[in-house]
């Protein structure tokens, strides 16, 4: 391997690296993620997922101390333990080759529509055509240590988007880091939007099949998830809540 290729590599883990502890510092602050909960994102190039450690606060991680974790779950650079229900993430990737970046959360919105009986998670609001293939609820409450836990999980996920956890909280997948903090926003948008409907006390209208084929028909998913990574990065900035040195400023 040539000195180039070796520090490009170095450059693409670093700029993951911060990007992760980006994610999470920002959803941490949003309160999609709190004192629990985490994100992985896919390495190809060594087969591994890249993911925080057990005992770090969601809202001080730093890139140097991110792990690295094979598909067994062992850690294969970095020092310390990865999260306990670190196979979720695992089995999720291995379970489906287009997923870069997965996020298991304890949203409270989410866990409440897996509490209420003939009660169904919808599409509501416009971004939230991304689960139009169905939001299905796993039915073991558990957390998640063994692969063979994860391996149910990601079966119930199956080709969508995002899977709710009975009495637990949420895996949701997307393409990419910034996608994945896309998804994680809209998702707790729809599932508020439909929380409010419902407190109205009114009937509860989700977007039919029409509506969602025409709003996908003008949807430019790069664009708008480049535009809401680039205002939420500088609000993270000038916050204090995303470190300037990490250059994620577009």
């Amino acid at each position: 391997m040539s000195n180039d290729t070796q520090t490009n590599r170095s450059n693409s883990l670093a700029r993951t690296a911060a990007e992760l502890c980006a994610v999470t510092r920002m959803l941490e602050a949003m309160n999609i993620l709190s004192y629990s909960g985490h994100i992985a994102v896919r390495i190809p190039e060594r087969n591994a997922l890249m993911i925080q450690r057990r005992t770090d606060s969601r809202n001080e991680l730093v890139p140097e101390r991110m792990l690295l974790v094979d598909f067994d779950g062992k850690v294969i650079e970095g020092d310390g333990k990865p999260p306990s229900e670190t196979a979720i993430h695992i089995e999720a990737f291995k379970a489906r080759p287009d997923v870069m970046a997965s996020i298991h959360s304890h949203m409270e919105l989410a866990i409440a529509f897996t509490m209420m009986d003939g009660v169904q998670l919808l599409p509501m609001r416009a971004r939230a055509t991304r689960w139009k293939s169905g939001i299905p609820t796993h039915p073991d409450p558990s957390h998640i240590k063994h692969m063979s836990q994860g391996r149910e999980l990601a079966r119930t996920l199956g080709p969508h988007h995002v899977a709710l956890m009975r009495a637990h909280g949420l895996l949701l997948v997307a393409e990419s880091l910034p996608a994945l903090f896309t998804d994680s926003v809209h998702f707790e948008e729809n599932a508020q939007a439909q929380m409010q409907v419902m407190q109205a006390g009114a009937k509860v209208k989700p977007l039919s099949d029409k509506e969602i084929e025409d709003i996908l028909a003008l949807e430019d998913r790069p664009h708008h998830i480049g535009k809401l990574w680039n205002y939420y990065i500088r609000k993270g900035v000038n916050a204090g809540t995303v470190e300037k040195e990490w250059n994620l400023l577009s």
